[in-house]
């Protein structure tokens, strides 16, 4: 009865610091590749970049102003630091380095086509309402 006791209790510590893990360690590549983006687009100007390509293309304004009339509140997130840790989840480090690698060079119509597409099929629709919040937003903080 004794190693049954700790055997349970064994699988239950190793289960809470699989847990543990898990959690804090997406935590910290979340806030990892959140600094890492942030310093990398504030001190080589592509963030205004960013912003004027949104400027000027219609077709993303529409999109992004779609979060104006919404009610965050019941969203699955409403900060910047809780996105990055849900994209993290769904994306891979690397697919998040080709898109910023390609928003460096600039986006053809195919290519802002193929990233809605890439983001729709993987983020579910109240993530990707939760992501116009925060865009429009940022937008709208200039």
């Amino acid at each position: 009865m004794k190693v049954l006791k700790l055997l349970i209790t064994t699988v239950i510590i190793i289960v809470a610091i699989g847990f543990g893990v898990y959690y804090f360690g997406s935590k910290l590549v979340a806030d990892e590749v959140m600094d890492q983006v942030a310093v990398e687009l504030e001190g080589n100007g592509q963030l205004e970049a960013i912003k004027q390509e949104v400027q000027n293309d219609p077709e993303l304004q529409a999109f992004i102003a779609e979060g104006k009339s919404i009610d965050d509140r019941n969203l699955p997130f409403q900060t910047k630091d809780q996105a990055v840790r849900v994209l993290v989840k769904k994306f891979s480090v690397s697919e998040i380095a080709d898109v910023q690698s390609k928003m460096k060079n600039g986006l053809s119509a195919n290519e802002k086509q193929e990233l809605f597409d890439r983001f729709e099929n993987r983020l579910t629709e109240e993530e990707l309402l939760a992501l116009k919040v925060l865009a429009y937003k940022e937008l709208a903080n200039e």
